[in-house]
């Protein structure tokens, strides 16, 4: 059995949200945990290894992304059973929202394997308090479908919702997503977000039809957050 270590977690699987820019948003806590944990499981170890060594971090880290999520977690939890205790992080923000952390949880919470989250960084809640759009109740939608056809009925779900809408797109499909969002919810107050916490952090508010025509002066670039207003 292991010896108590003041300097080493007990056997727990940690989901620790990380910067999704500035690397000034990581927590104490986060950081805490990364040098305790003895494994990091990470959406891209290249990324993740630029984290660990920019805070003086060494830790044998665990690829684990939606390509290899049932294999890598297999692994994982395997590991947990013997006692080890693992940080799982995706490329930025929090683990398991839009990011591989989902299956892993449910593995864990099934056999019974101690779960925990260290909290922070989320782009869909900064991008929503910014937006200046209702806050108090909205729907977080993800990732839309990247073919106009499936896109529209996807945002047929929530046309007539009473929440505030919130997706993620990237700059590829950024256009055709608010064309096709016009087109089935009209022309509502909304927001398009990206580069949150970094030195070029851009907030665009308008209908959508003036955000569509703001795209044709700029290209996009980055992860963007969509608010829509109900």
């Amino acid at each position: 059995m292991r010896r108590p270590d003041p300097a080493h977690l007990d056997p727990m699987l940690y989901l620790v949200a990380t910067p999704i820019g500035n690397l000034g948003d990581i927590t104490l806590r986060a950081l805490e945990v990364l040098r305790q944990v003895d494994y990091v499981a990470s959406e891209d170890t290249r990324k993740t290894g630029l984290l660990l060594k920019h805070f003086d971090i060494k830790k044998p880290q665990i690829a684990f992304h939606e390509h290899n999520e049932e294999k890598a977690g297999r692994r994982i939890v395997g590991l947990l059973q013997e006692g080890q205790s693992i940080a799982v992080v995706s490329d930025a923000g929090t683990p398991g929202v839009a990011d591989p952390g989902y299956t892993l949880v449910r593995q864990a919470i099934e056999l019974d394997l101690p779960v925990t989250m260290i909290p922070g960084p989320s782009a869909l809640i900064m991008a929503l308090v910014l937006s200046g759009l209702p806050s108090h109740s909205f729907t977080f939608r993800g990732f839309p479908p990247r073919k106009s056809g499936k896109r529209r009925t996807f945002l047929e779900i929530d046309r007539d919702s009473p929440h505030t809408l919130v997706f993620y797109e990237s700059p590829h499909r950024l256009r055709e997503f608010l064309i096709d969002a016009l087109a089935v919810y009209g022309d509502r107050p909304a927001v398009v977000a990206n580069e949150l916490t970094k030195m070029f952090e851009t907030v665009r508010r308008g209908l959508l039809s003036e955000l569509i025509a703001a795209l044709d002066e700029v290209e996009p670039r980055g992860e963007y957050v969509v608010v829509i207003s109900a």
